[in-house]
């Protein structure tokens, strides 16, 4: 048996081990997250969550992958588009407050699956990049919105899609983008190491977790079976990972679904970009336009001090700092993450009119 067939088995092992293990230590965790209460009022209970569709485009990218675009179109002309960005290992489906909120306020939304994510086709790997996400959205603003002002809101991923559409398309920023929403996100110096391994320390961390995820990646099936088996302890680690309060279990069963439905050799291709990710000095060009930066101060993905190096870097933004909230501010505090949204298109509209 070669080395690598060796490590790989014993990564997948001790996997398998920590899971049965982490298991039996989780039980009274995952018992206590079903007994949490459900939804409030403003959460809509009659449109359950991720049940908002429009009928499907699809935008081939440059590189030839279909990816899935959906538009909600509103009654009457909207003098605005908004397109709306997801994140890592997520699907557009995340924007469910988001969207059914535009919904009812008669603006143009336009949705879309990243690539190799939810219903668009699979990228090779060596398009897994925040450079190509930034070219596909450039490409979903060209061919789904080809006229009138746009306002592109990235979450998480999606914000580093939006920073490298500045990086690589600056001309659009201005012209075509008239404002930019940045939710839980960052532009670089992002601790992926800390998501695999987050009792390791940081200068250790990474660097394994790297390796640890390319041997992973030689066996993908058997690590997302291994995925399936440990369901509960994925569930707890989704709860703790992903938000900062107690919110209700359909948050974090909802949540956990996108992330356990994403293959991990998606995960893995992706990995290597978002430990790599650098573009601090691309964010200035957004500055020409109204900026919404916001994070939950409970973020543990992209701690809230991602967002306030943002905000000292892009000239006349607002940095929203949500008390408490996690990485998923835009379930957990949805009705904050609207109002704030519903802030930024009229400081968009409010520059428009001044021009």
């Amino acid at each position: 048996m070669s080395g690598a067939r060796r490590l790989t088995g014993a990564v997948l092992g001790a996997a398998g081990l920590a899971a049965a293990g982490a298991a039996v230590g989780v039980t009274h965790r995952r018992r206590a997250l079903t007994r949490r209460p459900g939804p409030g009022r403003a959460d809509h209970p009659e449109v359950p969550l991720g049940s908002l569709r429009a009928t499907p485009l699809t935008v081939v990218a440059d590189d030839g992958v279909p990816l899935h675009v959906e538009v909600d179109e509103p009654a009457e002309p909207s003098d605005l588009t908004v397109v709306l960005v997801h994140g890592f290992a997520l699907s557009l489906d995340c924007w469910h407050f988001q969207r059914l909120h535009l919904r009812r306020a008669g603006v143009r939304t336009v949705l879309y699956d990243q690539r190799s994510h939810g219903r668009s086709g699979r990228s090779e790997m060596q398009h897994a990049t925040i450079e190509q996400l930034g070219d596909d959205l450039a490409r979903i603003i060209d061919e789904v919105v080809p006229d009138g002002p746009v306002v592109v809101v990235g979450h998480s991923m999606g914000g580093m899609t939006v920073v490298a559409l500045a990086e690589e398309h600056p001309e659009l920023f201005g012209e075509r983008v008239v404002g930019v929403g940045l939710v839980s996100t960052t532009a670089g110096g992002l601790d992926v190491g800390r998501l695999l391994l987050p009792v390791v320390p940081a200068k250790v961390g990474l660097p394994l977790a790297r390796r640890t995820v390319a041997t992973l990646a030689r066996r993908p099936a058997a690590v997302d079976r291994i995925r399936r088996l440990g369901k509960s302890v994925a569930m707890v680690a989704t709860d703790l990972f992903a938000f900062g309060d107690d919110v209700p279990a359909a948050y974090v069963e909802f949540t956990d679904a996108m992330l356990s439905g994403t293959p991990y050799e998606v995960v893995a291709g992706f990995f290597p970009a978002l430990g790599g990710l650098d573009k601090f000095h691309a964010v200035e060009v957004i500055g020409r336009v109204p900026t919404t930066v916001l994070c939950g101060t409970a973020d543990r993905v992209t701690s809230i001090g991602h967002s306030r190096k943002l905000h000292s870097r892009i000239a006349g933004s607002r940095l929203v700092e949500v008390e408490g909230a996690g990485h998923m501010v835009v379930l957990e505090r949805h009705e904050q993450v609207d109002t704030e949204l519903d802030r930024l298109l009229a400081a968009v509209r409010e520059e428009r009119v001044a021009r």
